[in-house]
């Protein structure tokens, strides 16, 4: 896992509250949202993200379809901060 992979999920789990989440077992192309993840998050979770990644990093998701896609793994939305600030 990269430093900036590793920060946004430090992020993650201080804005979801998730506690007990052992860092180092986490993948980067793991699902971050839904059943199959294992931080355990869903919906509202994700919401949380987006309003926190775009406050922190001013980069804002702009439609639920996009948060979809962006949102999919650690690795995806490391992606897509870095391509919204390459200076990152």
């Amino acid at each position: 896992m990269e430093p900036f992979e590793r920060e946004l999920l430090e992020l993650i789990c201080t804005t979801c509250n998730l506690q007990d989440v052992e860092l180092d077992k986490i993948h980067v192309n793991d699902p971050l949202i839904g059943p199959d993840s294992p931080l355990g998050t869903d919906s509202l979770d994700a919401l949380e993200i987006a309003v926190t990644i775009q406050q922190k990093y001013g980069v804002r998701m702009n439609s639920e379809d996009t948060s979809r896609v962006v949102l999919q793994s650690l690795a995806t939305l490391a992606e897509y901060i870095k391509k919204k600030r390459p200076e990152l």
